[in-house]
């Protein structure tokens, strides 16, 4: 067994996986798991740079991460940057100071490579399973982007396009710096198109409405699925592997639509980090699931920071 970290460091959150991985199976035993919103990709839309005071609550989640790294002894260090830090023009002030921090320099990897790391932290315990149809459709809501990818075994097509819950929420719903409370119509309507042009471009490379099953990853989703289990606070044994009917979802982001900021804070499982981009979210997902025609999705807490863990162990 090796000790691993694997960190995926995203649009909104960058989190955190210390694992004894075998090299041989890509077997995981997890020691420690966490996630911190730093909202990186603070108007990278719009500015094309990361802003400073983002790379700095980066840095300072990253010290905290090499603290743990450090107590737990490991061994391989695999950082992975997604989207924000793809689409900044001084992504190279934020490598710089990653490696300052963990010795390593950050991996700021393209859409599809971020695609199949996503499907084989997904579907590898899956393998085996005669209730769920194959193939796949992996689908990963991040912050700034969203990825496709359909596979059985293995990686059949993918596609990430930029839509997400940040992206479209500072695209869309923001006025004078704050996030409309609540969204109007015509606010909803243009995440709606946004949405849909992006699912276009997907379904050029990946045939999205062909999948047996669709697996949904990300901090949307699983908020998604706790909202939908009641649960009064955040249950990741409980949301793995749950199931939420494409009714269900209609009716949360029909919810979510009407509510204020203080509305959304106060349910239980609704981290703090994502009242204000929950609502562009919850869209995404139901876009995807109406466009798909999938009755239901299956949700997973195992996503592209396994798929990171599964790669640093080889």
């Amino acid at each position: 067994m090796t000790r691993v970290a694997a960190i995926d460091c995203g649009t909104n959150s960058i989190r955190l996986l210390v694992a004894d991985a075998d090299p041989a199976t890509g077997g995981l035993v997890e020691l420690d798991r966490r996630m911190e919103i730093v909202r990186l990709g603070q108007g990278v839309d719009r500015t094309g740079r990361l802003a400073p005071e983002a790379l700095e609550r980066t840095f300072a989640a990253c010290r905290r991460y090499a603290d743990v790294i450090k107590e737990h002894g490991v061994e391989r260090i695999r950082f992975v940057a997604t989207s924000a830090s793809r689409d900044a023009e001084n992504r190279d002030e934020f490598v710089r100071g990653i490696h300052a921090i963990l010795g390593v320099e950050p991996e700021v990897i393209s859409g599809d490579q971020e695609a199949a790391f996503s499907f084989d932290g997904a579907t590898r315990e899956l393998t085996g399973r005669d209730d769920l149809a194959k193939p796949y459709l992996v689908v990963d809501i991040g912050g700034g982007s969203t990825e496709f990818v359909v596979g059985d075994d293995r990686v059949r097509a993918a596609r990430s396009v930029d839509i997400g819950c940040v992206r479209m929420t500072e695209r869309h719903l923001v006025r004078d710096g704050v996030v409309t409370d609540p969204p109007t119509a015509a606010q909803a309507d243009a995440i709606r198109a946004d949405v849909a042009a992006a699912l276009d471009l997907a379904a050029e490379t990946v045939p999205i409405a062909s999948a047996g099953t669709l697996v949904g990853l990300a901090g949307t989703v699983t908020t998604v699925a706790a909202i939908a289990l009641g649960l009064e606070e955040y249950d990741s044994e409980a949301i793995h592997h749950s199931r939420v009917p494409v009714e269900r979802v209609r009716g949360i982001a029909a919810r979510l639509l009407a509510s204020t900021h203080a509305e959304r804070a106060a349910i239980g499982a609704m981290h703090p980090g994502r009242v204000d981009v929950i609502i562009s979210g919850a869209l995404i997902l139901l876009a995807v699931m109406e466009r798909t025609g999938a009755r239901e999705v299956v949700v997973s807490e195992h996503d592209i920071l396994d798929g990171i863990a599964f790669y640093a162990a080889r």
